[in-house]
């Protein structure tokens, strides 16, 4: 069973239209010709020639953390196609012989989280149509979501996985930047036992090229 807690509105980039809840989005002038730059130098640093993107690679991860489940994540689609753009699979495996109960639900997954500079995010493989060019895979508008707190549980020696799609947000130069980014997020342990509460940050970097 999953929990939650409704507490207030998170947004993805720039000015705030709220037309609903969870999943929905906003709207802004700023608008990139599909090209992400406006070059019809296909080979140009952003856009090799037959993807609409560089190729992503994870670079490095934090070490282990100091909780029972353990984060761990791998590259699932290196780069993006005209019809999907690249993918992430995030790992937690519960290392003890008790279930466990972790949160915060989406963002130990890293679903809405954005780097630290705040030019790529990770969206939910879930088969949500996002606001996004194809073959560039820049938000066009912003993602909406209502903040809830929400938790999940994983059984002893289970592992809970999730698939997200990389996007570049608003504030991206064209289509996704080629560089080094940096994701990371909280994650939070209940023991249900003592009703006591542990928490620890971990994340990880990628590689655009």
């Amino acid at each position: 069973m999953t929990f939650t807690r409704r507490r207030y509105l998170q947004c993805t980039g720039g000015s705030v239209l709220v037309t609903g809840l969870a999943g929905c989005t906003g709207t802004d002038a700023d608008e990139t010709p599909p090209g992400g730059n406006g070059s019809d130098d296909d080979t140009n640093e952003t856009r090799p020639a037959g993807t609409g993107g560089p190729g992503v690679s994870i670079v490095s991860t934090d070490d282990k953390i100091d909780l029972s489940a353990q984060p761990s994540v791998e590259v699932v689609r290196e780069a993006a196609t005209e019809d999907h753009p690249p993918q992430i699979r995030t790992a937690l495996t519960n290392t003890s012989d008790k279930a466990v109960r972790v949160g915060e639900g989406r963002k130990v997954h890293f679903e809405y989280v954005s780097d630290t500079e705040e030019l790529l995010t990770l969206l939910p493989a879930n088969g949500s149509e996002y606001p996004a060019e194809p073959d560039c895979w820049r938000l066009t508008d912003q993602i909406v979501t209502t903040e809830e707190y929400r938790t999940f549980e994983i059984e002893a020696g289970e592992t809970s996985t999730r698939l997200v799609d990389l996007y570049a947000t608003l504030d991206a130069d064209g289509c996704l930047p080629v560089g080094e980014y940096r994701f990371e997020t909280a994650i939070s342990q209940v023991d249900e036992d003592t009703e006591s509460n542990a928490s620890a940050t971990w994340g990880f970097s990628v590689s655009l090229e």
